[in-house]
């Protein structure tokens, strides 16, 4: 499908901080050491100016308080990416717990499980099988697949290890045996995504490809690993700031005609980041996920801490339409991501408890990259980002909500039909994800 290369605008609106965009929900977040930073992001009015440190307090009903953190640290080094993994780090206890978990009921774990997910975007139970869906993240995570196991035994699933094939885990390469240093910051980005993917397409295959630093380098060489060793379906779960080097990352790593690329939008509210402003990847944004009375049984609104904007560098792909924003807009689509209403995930490396509840764009990556494992192969030759576009009413309208200040704009509000925070909306089955 073509382009169209149209030089980005920059608009004159100006972005809020992470800080007020969070507190819009009355949930903030806090900054952790992490291995890596994230990459300076290009001054514009709707790019992410600086990396911004997230205030590490927050009101929320006393009923639901609860303390934040980021997994991995952001920082100022171009080139450099951050997992969009956000951790309860205080107060799980206090949120909902999973449903259809094995066991006594009292032992679920805190946070959305397979069940609820399931429920809340009508998927069935049993769709993948055969699929690939491949996790690219950063560094070594030397549990991932003892963790993993864990997760699907609590909630039923089948097994998915690689003494039978399901789970395959490798270096940017493709080689088994030569794996980065582990990580513990990334290594809860690996975690959340296993499970992800597990709760959304429980009999796909999985393919864990770990890139040797968080550099977009090695984390696109990884993508093309993901790729050539037969993924049609790939997750991202980071990102950093845009570029002049959009373009030859685009060409280098992310454009793979005929394989699903999802991209979280970010974690700290208005402003666009890469990869998830390239033209050839699904942008993906984020929700607060809520159950309620309506036929659905779920509500969601934008979530205050969901990326979005205007791209500066990259060119807005012919079957985007919206007239506020001459390059690239993000997002496409999006998934649950507020810690509020966050996600069970068994991690523990370096030292993590085993049971925890996390959000941020990273739970919404690989959770769509998995229902476009469910929707079936993609056309040869086709560009999945554009599938949502051509159904938008097998989407649910995640109205309301914002994660930012642009004037009132849809670039950062959550309004009927498109927006920038939460794309099209939120998946209603897999009718949107078909070629």
């Amino acid at each position: 499908m073509p382009f169209l290369r149209t030089a980005a605008a920059r608009r004159t609106g100006l972005a809020l901080s992470a800080a007020a965009a969070l507190a819009l929900s009355g949930l903030t977040l806090a900054p952790t050491a992490g291995a890596q930073p994230a990459a300076q992001p290009p001054t514009t009015p709707h790019s992410r100016t600086a990396a911004q440190p997230l205030p590490d307090t927050q009101s929320l009903p006393a009923a639901r308080r609860i303390t934040t953190a980021r997994s991995c640290a952001v920082g100022t080094r171009p080139g450099m990416m951050a997992c969009q993994a956000v951790k309860v780090t205080a107060g799980a206890n206090t949120l909902a717990r999973s449903t259809g978990s094995v066991g006594a009921a009292t032992a679920a774990p805190a946070g959305y499980g397979p069940a609820d997910l399931l429920s809340a975007y009508a998927l069935p139970a049993d769709g993948g099988s055969g699929a690939t869906v491949a996790v690219v993240d950063a560094y070594d995570n030397p549990d991932a697949e003892a963790d993993l196991a864990t997760y699907r035994s609590t909630f039923g699933l089948p097994a998915c290890g690689s003494a039978d094939g399901c789970f395959r885990k490798v270096g940017q390469d493709g080689s088994a045996t030569a794996l980065p240093a582990p990580d513990r910051a990334w290594s809860e980005e690996i975690s959340l995504d296993l499970d992800m993917v597990s709760a959304i397409c429980p009999r796909c295959r999985i393919l864990l490809v770990e890139a040797s630093t968080s550099a977009i380098d090695d984390l696109g060489t990884a993508v093309n690993t993901a790729v050539s060793l037969g993924a049609g379906y790939v997750s991202n779960s980071y990102g950093g700031g845009e570029s002049a080097a959009d373009s030859s990352f685009d060409s280098r790593f992310f454009d793979h005609p005929g394989v699903a690329i999802t991209a979280s939008a970010g974690d700290a509210g208005y402003g666009a980041e890469y990869p998830a402003a390239s033209q050839y990847v699904t942008a993906i944004g984020g929700t607060t996920l809520t159950r309620d009375a309506s036929a659905r049984g779920w509500g969601e609104t934008a979530w205050a801490g969901s990326g979005s904007g205007c791209t500066s560098w990259d060119p807005k792909p012919a079957w985007q339409q919206d007239a506020g924003c001459a390059g690239r807009t993000i997002s496409d689509v999006s998934a649950v991501a507020d810690p509020s209403t966050g996600v069970a995930v068994y991690d523990t490396y370096g030292g993590d408890t085993g049971w925890e509840v996390f959000g941020g764009t990273s739970v919404a990556a690989p959770l769509i990259a998995s229902v476009y494992a469910l929707a079936g192969t993609p056309p040869t030759g086709s560009y999945p980002a554009s599938f949502p576009y051509a159904h938008p009413a097998a989407l649910n309208d995640a109205a309301g909500g914002s994660n930012g200040s642009c004037a009132g704009s849809y670039l950062c509000t959550g309004l009927p039909g498109y927006d920038g925070p939460t794309g099209l909306g939120t998946p209603a089955g897999t009718a949107a994800f078909q070629g």
